[in-house]
This record gives structure tokens, sequence and C-alpha cells, in this order.
């Protein structure tokens, strides 16, 4: 088994006692196939009880361990520390979220908190705001017939329009990584958009008209600039900038249908 020893630099802050983050560095010698979550682990254990991060299923399913590494958003118990020096890793710089390939090759592996949301402690980010929005877009069937004695069934043919989009674990990769989000802090955002997508697109769901009005605002799906970003990113495959076009493009059918020059108020974030 191949080990050998990384540095890793790790975004150190917290808000109660720093003014200013800080990197500290820790050595540690990485056997072949342990992951970024498990070298964490084994640095609170053994050289810093004082670091913090969020974990939980360990099994790329809970999306608790989202965060930067090497400058990409990634799941760290998915992300094997090796295989960070093998391939050319796409990373998105500065506010625009600019495009740039790079393979790490010098042993230092930078772990900071995922962008555009606040810093609890550490690698720990405030998800408050992400969820806010998620509830916001009203995530829950709203089915317009009566509940029938057995469950709704869907032929499969039905339902794979909206099947990519339940596989979103809720990570905020995608938030992290959205320039919209850097310029706005109001916009709905791209998890947020993809699962009102998920439940537009339910054939079981009766509240088209009631959830397009959720999303038609000047922070809503009009704000994406298409960008693509977090469909590259999602771990899980999801594609949002798909699901806010189709969005976008009910709503156009929506207005010319009903001849209206005006939309209705959507409810705000924020």
């Amino acid at each position: 088994m191949t080990i050998r020893e990384y540095t890793f630099e790790i975004f150190r802050f917290d808000p109660a006692r720093d003014d200013e983050p800080t990197y500290r560095t820790y050595a540690l010698d990485v056997p072949e196939g342990m992951t970024v979550l498990e070298a964490l682990l084994r640095i609170q254990a053994e050289q810093d009880g004082s670091l913090a991060f969020r974990y939980a299923c360990r099994g790329a399913v809970c999306g608790s361990c989202a965060m930067m590494i090497n400058g990409r958003e990634e799941l760290a118990c998915r992300t094997q520390v090796h295989g960070l020096l093998e391939h050319t890793r796409t990373r998105y710089q500065g506010a625009d979220r600019q495009e740039v390939e790079e393979q790490d090759n010098d042993g230092t592996i930078r772990l900071e908190p995922l962008r555009n949301l606040e810093v609890v402690k550490d690698l720990v980010v405030d998800m408050d705001a992400f969820f806010e929005k998620f509830r916001a877009v009203e995530p829950w069937l709203r089915p317009e017939k009566p509940h029938p004695e057995r469950e709704r069934l869907v032929e499969p043919e039905e339902w794979a329009e909206a099947e990519p989009y339940t596989n979103c674990i809720l990570c905020a990769c995608c938030h992290s990584v959205c320039p919209v989000e850097e310029e706005d802090p109001r916009y709905l955002g791209p998890a947020a958009l993809a699962q009102h997508y998920r439940f537009l697109t339910d054939v079981r769901d009766g509240a088209d008209d009631e959830r397009l009005v959720l999303v038609d605002g000047a922070h809503g799906v009009r704000r994406c600039d298409f960008v693509w970003n977090c469909v590259r990113i999602c771990p899980k495959g999801v594609p949002p900038t798909e699901g806010i076009a189709k969005t976008r493009a009910r709503i156009t059918r929506r207005e010319k249908s009903s001849g209206e020059k005006g939309r209705p108020t959507p409810k705000e974030v924020g």
C-alpha cells in the first residue's frame, strides 16, 4: 500500500474569538484509499481537537461534508486524497466563477468552507439561508385530485422527467459555485429551483400556476445567467440549469396563452 505525506492547509475561523480567518497546516501520512473526510477525522483525533467540520453518513448520501477541496466544491467523504494529484481538476474561481483546469502535484491539500454561506466555525457553514430558499419554493406535493384510497401510481415514462431532480442531497455545492448567488444573496438559487422543477413536472401535482408564481420574480428563474457550473459540480448529477430553463419556458407559454402583460407578484425571500 502506498503511503505518502501530505500537508493539509485548513481554513480556521471562530467568529466568537477571531477577527480574521487564518490557515493552519497539518502534516499527515496518508495511505492509498483514504478520503479527505478520513484525513480530517485523523487530524482532529491526533493533532487538533478544536477543528470543526460536518459529516454524518460517510456515504455521499447526506451532503453534510461538502466543502472546498483545493478550490473546488466536493464531498469530503467521496474524495480520495491520492486521487487529487492523479487527475486534472476543474475549479471555478473568483466572483464570476471562471473555469480553470489545473493538476495538483505539490502534496498540499487546501480545505475551505463552502462559498456564499456564512461561516459558523472553520469548515462549518450556516445553512439556514439555504434552507429558507428551499422552503420558499414549497417542495411538497400539492395534488389536484382528492387523496385516493391507495397510493398514486405513476408510470415510469411519466416519472422520467422528475427523477433526476429527486437525487439532490442538499449539500449546497451548487449554491456555492453559483456566480449569481455571489451577486444576489436573495436569488433562490440552483438547489431550490431544481427542487421546484421536480414538483412542477411531477404528474401527480396540480398546482402548476401557483408554483410558477413562486419563482417568477426578480430573484427567481429569470435571474439565472445559465453558466451551468451547478450542473458540472453536482455530485449526484442533478441538472438545475435544465430545470430552470424549462420552468422559464413554461412561464413564457403561460404569459402568451393568457395574454397578460403583467405577472402576479411572487413571494420574496429575505
